[in-house]
């Protein structure tokens, strides 16, 4: 298991070079969504490793970047770090992500995010602009503030995280119930299970702070501002039987990218797709993908690469 710390927290990645490494190429970093991890992404990467290098990683306080503080007298500066790093909003994260592609020397990427990890996405891209070749959003929409849904969402969500009794590891089918959710097709029991265990060992303060931080009406209202202001290519990947994230609040935010303003095509609709598309429909996301890195290569300097 690779860790590396960033701003006093071990933060759990992997990379996986590409079959065919090419320097010149982007690497493609990706960013889960929320109360997930990393490992989601592995099966497309499995699709793409062949053609590009790729990086992911566990966001703070989910999957095995966990945050541990310490009493002892050599954690002194660990825990000072801690202290001064308490936010959980998406520039917070996305300050996480410069600094990790800053410390593996990562200069051309392209970020791949879903859910709340294409928001950390598109922040990624405007505060890491000379890195960030492009974003592709999984899932991920917004930029509409509706006052009454959003307090319902906050507080059944703050519910949800206070309430997760490990002892739910044990009840039978209950892997079951997380490979259904969420999803046009069931997944994979194993992708419940990992679902129902990424659910209960994430951090309760990342957890909360994360939901609440990224769903005030400011955070919401300044997300098509950052769209706006991205001068790199950004597309969106939805799921035609997304409840969570439905196509109107991913083309919403999609409209206000150069892209969309110009009639060029910015958001694919997947049929039979719900919120997880990069399991639901792996074949399909990896073409759209691979298409879209394609049709944006941009000159780049040989001696970029990953120390």
């Amino acid at each position: 298991m690779n860790k590396i710390n960033i701003r006093g927290v071990n933060h759990y990645y992997e990379f996986t070079k590409s079959e065919s490494y090419d320097s010149s190429k982007p690497i493609l970093v990706f960013i889960h969504g929320w109360l997930l991890s990393g490992q989601y992404w592995t099966p497309l990467i499995d699709q793409l490793k062949h053609q590009y290098s790729c990086l992911v990683y566990d966001l703070r306080g989910f999957g095995a970047s966990q945050i541990l503080s310490s009493s002892t007298e050599e954690s002194d500066e660990k825990n000072q770090l801690l202290s001064k790093n308490k936010s959980f909003s998406l520039h917070s994260y996305a300050e996480d992500l410069k600094e990790l592609l800053t410390q593996l020397n990562i200069q051309n990427a392209w970020l791949i995010g879903h859910s709340l990890g294409g928001s950390i996405a598109l922040w990624g891209a405007d505060i890491c602009s000379d890195i960030v070749e492009g974003v592709i959003c999984v899932n991920a929409g917004g930029g509409i503030y509706l006052q009454e849904e959003f307090e319902r969402f906050r507080k059944a969500g703050e519910n949800l995280v206070k309430f997760r009794p490990q002892w739910l590891l044990k009840i039978p089918f209950f892997d079951f119930i997380f490979a259904i959710m969420m999803v046009k097709k069931p997944l994979k029991l194993r992708w419940g299970k990992q679902r129902l265990k990424d659910f209960l060992f994430a951090d309760e303060k990342a957890a909360i702070g994360s939901l609440l931080e990224s769903t005030t009406e400011d955070e919401v209202h300044y997300l098509p501002q950052i769209v706006a202001r991205l001068n790199q290519p950004v597309y969106f990947i939805a799921g035609k039987q997304d409840q969570i994230m439905e196509t109107q609040y991913v083309k919403h935010l999609a409209s206000f990218h150069t892209l969309f303003q110009h009639h060029q095509q910015n958001v694919y609709e997947i049929n039979d797709c719900g919120h997880f598309a990069m399991l639901e429909q792996t074949k399909l996301v990896a073409e759209y993908t691979f298409n879209i890195i394609q049709s944006n290569k941009i000159k780049i300097n040989p001696n970029k690469m990953l120390r």
